[in-house]
């Protein structure tokens, strides 16, 4: 076991007992006889979806965990990728899962005991349709032509490939921040579907703060002089890759805190004693870090998939959708046990907001355990307080049987 030098985040090789091994992706074909009606308006399909399994289906068929990416995020949860494609290629030849802390041979999520199911999102460019696709009536990448997506929309592509698998309940849906949301429509639009919905860093929708980064985001990439309209594919001009990088640099602000950007960098200059006076150059060591960011993200994302999804998590209010504005009314629906953690330094999803949903359950009568976890660490905590939320995972899940 390596550490890689955040708080919290073990690293397991592939030959690591805890580690699910070496794996591959597996491609569904969804809506072939008939398209997905999808809540902007308009249909889709067919719809290819690239999607990870891990662990082993029980005779009863009923110990299933499904695991909802956030904004970023793709099918690989854990393990190491043994045939890495397209832009993550560079990317999964030296990182395992995105949450190969949390799910393996007697991890909190526990392959010994479940088997776990990770899907891509539509409008991803993970290995799932969405924008940098082939649209099949022109041959051409979908472009901006792409029809818009909801998160209503990737809970009915959960549903539709667990049925394709045969699987009729699930164990638990889980998600962090944008995978939350997703786990919350989940739980109301298919109440029957699992026992139990964890909820962590998210809420019902997001903030206006949180909007506000989304928007400069978005803007930074349909201004950029290379977006051509997002019609960058197939030699037709560079990818507005500037654009892009903005628009990491804002949402990396957002993952972390005042309190973790002080302590990780503060105003610290970066390998030199006194600052350059230039404008051009990099004084700052957390200059250098959003850089970074920026750079890694670039290589490895489309900016038309970026405005997608980051334009579906705006869109979400489960409140407005199931509730007339309502959580009360909203959370009638809910049959699912339900387990919400926030942050307390995330103002992405500030505790404020985890708590109204909370709120909402409570007045429904419905049984519901919160956790407000004290931390520097941002929105990010949900990915690196990892002893606290394994703590929290592998005591919830062993609640009940």
């Amino acid at each position: 076991m390596s550490v890689d030098g955040e708080v919290g985040k073990e690293v397991h090789k592939p030959d690591h007992p805890a580690s699910v091994g070496w794996t591959r992706s597996r491609k569904a074909v969804l809506f072939q006889d008939a398209p997905l009606r999808l809540e902007a308006g308009g249909s889709l399909g067919p719809v290819e979806m690239e999607y990870e399994i891990y662990g082993r289906l029980n005779k009863s068929r009923d110990n299933v965990i499904l695991i909802c990416h956030a904004l970023t995020g793709d099918a690989h949860v854990a393990g190491w990728d043994a045939a890495p494609e397209g832009p993550l290629l560079e990317y999964r030849k030296t990182k395992p899962g995105w949450w190969d802390q949390m799910v393996g041979p007697g991890k909190a999520i526990d392959t010994n005991r479940f088997m776990v199911l990770c899907s891509n999102v539509i409008g991803s460019c993970y290995g799932t349709t969405g924008p940098s696709s082939l649209n099949p009536e022109t041959g051409r990448p979908w472009g901006l032509s792409f029809p818009m997506v909801t998160i209503g929309d990737w809970a009915r592509q959960q549903y539709e490939l667990l049925s394709l698998l045969g699987i009729s309940r699930v164990r638990a849906v889980v998600g962090g921040s944008m995978g939350g949301q997703m786990a919350l429509e989940m739980g109301l639009a298919y109440p029957d579907l699992m026992d139990d919905l964890i909820i962590l860093s998210a809420g019902h929708t997001v903030t206006s703060q949180g909007l506000a980064f989304s928007v400069v985001g978005r803007h930074a990439i349909l201004n950029d002089p290379d977006f051509n309209n997002g019609d960058y594919y197939a030699g037709n001009g560079p990818r507005p890759l500037a654009g892009l990088a903005v628009a990491r640099m804002m949402a990396q602000i957002t993952y972390l805190s005042e309190e973790s950007m002080g302590f990780k960098f503060g105003r610290r200059l970066r390998g030199k004693e006194s600052p350059d006076f230039t404008l051009t150059g990099v004084d700052f060591e957390l200059e250098s870090y959003l850089n970074h960011q920026a750079e890694s993200f670039v290589k490895r994302y489309d900016p038309n998939s970026y405005l997608y999804l980051t334009r579906a998590m705006d869109y979400y209010d489960a409140a407005d959708k199931w509730g007339g504005g309502d959580l009360a009314v909203m959370a009638e629906r809910l049959k699912a046990r339900t387990m919400v953690v926030s942050f307390s330094s995330d103002w992405l999803f500030p505790p404020e907001l985890c708590r109204e949903l909370v709120s909402g359950l409570c007045l429904a009568r419905k049984p519901v355990s919160y956790v407000n976890v004290p931390s520097r660490y941002g929105h990010d905590a949900f990915l690196v307080e990892t002893e606290t939320v394994r703590r929290l995972l592998t005591c919830y899940l062993k609640s009940f049987k």
